[in-house]
């Protein structure tokens, strides 16, 4: 059994990864405000919420490395330390759009902690724990759900409020986690340079079998909860606070089938799991292509898919564990969840396009049904002997 250092670190962990990640996510429950107050258009409303998102996943690729080399005791509360910064620039820039991109870019620090957490909980836990142990990490995400329902709450009693109140949080834990954090003894450092090791990692056909895969589960969540406020809207005309209420029972369901993708990956090979879950996922897109009532039906089916895409989301990176020499656990992770975060973007732009020409979603969820099958057969199919090369 892991010993107590080990549910300290994960712990510690994952109360950081929320975090950071509501940090992370501080401008897009606000768009609109600070849209109005910038006199912000569609496009530039848009590209406000992007450009923290698209720091922080293409971050993930040199913090994993550099967490490779300095250890997540350090790397942990420093980047949390960073993020303090744009979080209270925020207070001053909400007036100013070209202010809001620059700090939105800082900003996407904290989507960077994901890549210095998952190694850090790989090297604490043996094998058959592993699974579980990335997936309860992994619960981390919903600190964009978090910051979704209450930033903006907390906004309307102060419009530097909640700026502040993160910033004191991410204070508070960037020191707890440097008292609380510990980097395995006997771990690999390397010594090669960053670019080196980057470039290794990249050599490696798992990382982006890997990365396929993550793009296709974590990708879905990502999209869906971006996307799935305005489908709703659109195709069912539900009210906006009735979609947004829903979104967050789409996203909790993310979350809770997190670990359970990691439990059952500890149990069974995570290829398999990856591969049945991606399959249900399939199976009730083709459902929602055809456009069923959302009672009961549609949310149904929509639920059932939030459930298959969590549960990738965790049985990928067990697979991870598995299929990547441990000293690239780090390197490998950043890669993969800089595409697994990137691949939620093209979705909602395909839906969007789709349904202005159509008027109609049905063949953006048959799109999403061939490409969660086709990860399944690859999933079943080719990952269950990658280990076997590494």
């Amino acid at each position: 059994m892991p010993e107590a250092t080990a549910y300290r670190n994960l712990a510690t962990a994952t109360v950081g990864f929320a975090l950071t990640f509501w940090a992370w996510n501080l401008i897009a429950p606000l768009a609109v405000p600070l849209a109005a107050r910038t006199g912000a258009g569609s496009f530039a409303q848009s590209l406000m919420v992007a450009v923290p998102v698209l720091v922080g996943s293409l971050g993930r690729v040199p913090a994993g490395a550099l967490t490779d080399r300095y250890g997540a005791r350090l790397m942990f509360p420093l980047v949390t330390a960073l993020t303090i910064v744009p979080v209270l620039l925020l207070t001053v820039v909400q007036d100013n759009f070209a202010a809001l991109l620059v700090v939105g870019f800082f900003l996407g620090l904290g989507g960077t902690t994901f890549a210095i957490g998952i190694p850090l909980v790989n090297s604490w836990f043996p094998p058959e724990r592993r699974g579980f142990a990335l997936g309860v990490f992994g619960m981390g995400m919903g600190g964009v759900a978090l910051s979704g329902y209450v930033t903006p709450r907390v906004y309307e009693h102060g419009d530097k409020l909640p700026f502040l109140l993160v910033a004191l949080a991410l204070a508070v834990y960037a020191v707890a986690a440097y008292l609380l954090l510990a980097d395995r003894p006997e771990r690999t450092v390397p010594t090669t340079p960053l670019g080196r090791r980057l470039a290794e990692a990249g050599e490696l056909r798992v990382t982006w079998e890997l990365s396929a895969l993550y793009a296709i589960g974590f990708g879905g969540v990502v999209a869906f909860g971006v996307y799935l406020p305005t489908y709703l809207k659109t195709w069912y005309d539900v009210t906006p606070t009735d979609a947004g209420t829903k979104a967050a029972g789409f996203a909790l369901v993310t979350v809770v089938f997190r670990p359970v993708g990691g439990w059952l990956a500890d149990r069974v090979h995570p290829a398999v799991v990856t591969a049945w879950a991606l399959g249900i996922v399939a199976l009730f897109a083709i459902v929602q292509a055809f456009d069923p009532p959302l009672q009961p039906v549609g949310t149904l089916a929509l639920l059932v898919m939030a459930a298959g895409l969590g549960t990738t989301s965790g049985s990928v990176f067990a697979l991870v564990s598995q299929v990547t020499p441990q000293r690239q656990v780090g390197s490998v992770t950043g890669i993969v969840g800089a595409v697994g975060g990137l691949g939620g973007f093209l979705p909602p732009i395909v839906m969007g396009a789709i349904y202005s020409a159509k008027d109609s979603y049905a063949i953006g969820f048959m799109l999403l049904a061939m490409l969660a099958l086709a990860g399944c057969v690859y999933a079943y199919g080719r990952m269950r002997e990658a280990g076997a090369e590494t």
